[in-house]
């Protein structure tokens, strides 16, 4: 498997939301895990855990970590959240090797200023930023919360690499999928790259969990192509 293909595996492992939110409490605590389902006429096995939770100061705190033969990848995000508002975040963390070679950056938010600083390779720099700014963790919280509220399209400015970039998704229809979980009636919902863009990724949530992401699958520009299931999903 060349490492091009084991990037893009993480990377897709990232873009798995949060389960359950409830009207009375938008973000309870939860654990997810996910596993992987492939079509490339290899065996390939990994798993992803996503964990939220609030701490005695009420501080939100949301972290991702998957891991495949010799590759793991990590992301963490601190944010504030009242209900009926964006999320916000504070900071992030990213930490990825693959192969042997390691990658990490960490942000952070200065809302009063309106700048992020963003440090890789022990180098800051900073970035003007605008209200409801979100990070590569948080922009995937909202999206939950704006599924529920029933919006069909959405789009988010992240901060992502030192530069200010647009994610846009859309709701495309209704389909039953079947996962390692169980069976749920879902959303489809595609992100909108441009008339050109040569990669695809397709995301399926589940109402009846209020709007959990169940699969996820995401094609690349070489016509490689793989998915996510639900495993198992655990809350207080």
């Amino acid at each position: 498997m060349t490492l091009q293909f084991k990037a893009a595996w993480l990377s897709a492992l990232l873009l798995l939301g949060t389960p359950a939110l409830a009207d009375t409490d938008p973000l309870p605590p939860f654990k997810a895990v996910y596993t992987t389902e492939f079509d490339l006429g290899i065996s390939l096995s990994g798993e992803a855990v996503r964990e939220l939770r609030q701490d005695t100061g009420g501080l939100w705190h949301f972290s991702s970590e998957a891991s495949a033969m010799m590759a793991g990848i990590r992301e963490a995000s601190s944010f504030n959240y009242r209900s009926g508002e964006m999320i916000r975040p504070l900071k992030y963390d990213y930490y990825r090797k693959v192969l042997g070679k390691s990658r990490s950056a960490h942000i952070d938010f200065d809302w009063p200023a309106g700048k992020v600083t963003t440090v890789v390779k022990d180098k800051p720099w900073k970035m003007v930023i605008g209200p409801g700014t979100q990070d590569k963790l948080s922009y995937q919280l909202q999206m939950r919360l704006d599924l529920k509220a029933g919006q069909q399209s959405m789009s988010y400015q992240v901060a992502d690499g030192g530069k200010l970039k647009t994610y846009a998704f859309a709701v495309t229809g209704e389909e039953e999928v079947k996962t390692p979980y169980g069976t749920f009636n879902t959303v489809r919902v595609m992100r909108d790259r441009g008339e050109d863009a040569d990669r695809e990724t397709l995301i399926w949530f589940a109402p009846e969990l209020d709007y959990l992401i169940v699969r996820l699958q995401q094609t690349e520009s070489d016509g490689k192509t793989y998915a996510l299931l639900l495993k198992n999903l655990e809350t207080p």
